[in-house]
């Protein structure tokens, strides 16, 4: 079943790429206190993509009391020299005002406002990662990835949101592109490598029956016959290329 697209690309028109993404996603999570949640957790899987820069796999949220929007992403990266496979995980606000002091991060997000963290680490495609961003202190926020399977977590920013921001609203977009295609306007659609990833739904813990799993859907927006996609078995919702 095919998306009503419309709220989703409006909602798309600030990603950081001069083409529309591949594919979106529509995400929810009920029973959201007035506050907003404190917490969220973006399950993704890269079983099969590539081992090298180029995809870019995100979920979006928006905060009570703002109009602009922060990602936490994932991308693949070169395996090192000794074979090693490479993730990094991207935490970024395009809040103005948001500030920070933390080493993984910067100010400034594609020459406008906010703060953008990174930190690439090893981790096996073949695992699911967690993209977790939660609030510590006043309008502080943490973005980590962890191991689903192990626990194994590493951390990849911390910011700062202006005085009076409220939490995470109950819905928002994610996304997946391949952003080579912002330089090389002659890439065609069979230029695309093979890659698969599955978003699952995602979950909290400060809704107002505390934990709670949300829900997920999503549809292919450029390269329609190229893109094969459908619902995970575990209520998710899986791209693929091949």
């Amino acid at each position: 079943m095919r998306l009503s697209l419309s709220p989703l690309l409006l909602a798309l028109s600030s990603l950081p790429f001069s083409r529309s993404a591949l594919c979106v996603l529509s995400w929810n999570i009920s029973y959201v206190p007035p506050e907003g949640l404190r917490d969220i957790s973006f399950p993704i899987n890269l079983s099969r993509a590539p081992h090298v820069a180029g995809y870019h796999f995100a979920q979006r949220v928006k905060f009570y009391g703002q109009t602009s929007v922060a990602y936490a992403a994932l991308q693949p990266r070169q395996d090192t020299s000794s074979g090693a496979t490479v993730l990094r995980g991207v935490f970024t606000s395009f809040i103005n005002g948001t500030t920070t002091t933390d080493p993984n991060c910067s100010k400034g997000v594609d020459d406008g406002p906010g703060v953008s963290c990174a930190h690439d680490f090893s981790g096996s495609h073949a695992d699911t990662w967690d993209l977790i961003m939660t609030n510590t202190a006043g309008t502080t926020w943490a973005g980590k990835a962890v191991n689903y399977k192990n626990g194994t977590a590493f951390h990849i920013g911390t910011w700062t949101l202006p005085k009076g921001t409220g939490g995470i609203q109950g819905s928002q977009v994610g996304f997946m592109d391949y952003f080579p295609w912002n330089t090389n306007f002659s890439m065609t659609c069979a230029d695309l490598p093979p890659t698969e990833c599955t978003f699952s739904p995602p979950t909290t813990g400060s809704s107002w029956n505390g934990y709670s799993v949300g829900s997920i859907s999503g549809s292919v927006e450029r390269c329609e016959n190229n893109v094969d996609q459908g619902p995970s078995l575990n209520g998710g919702w899986r791209f693929a290329i091949f």
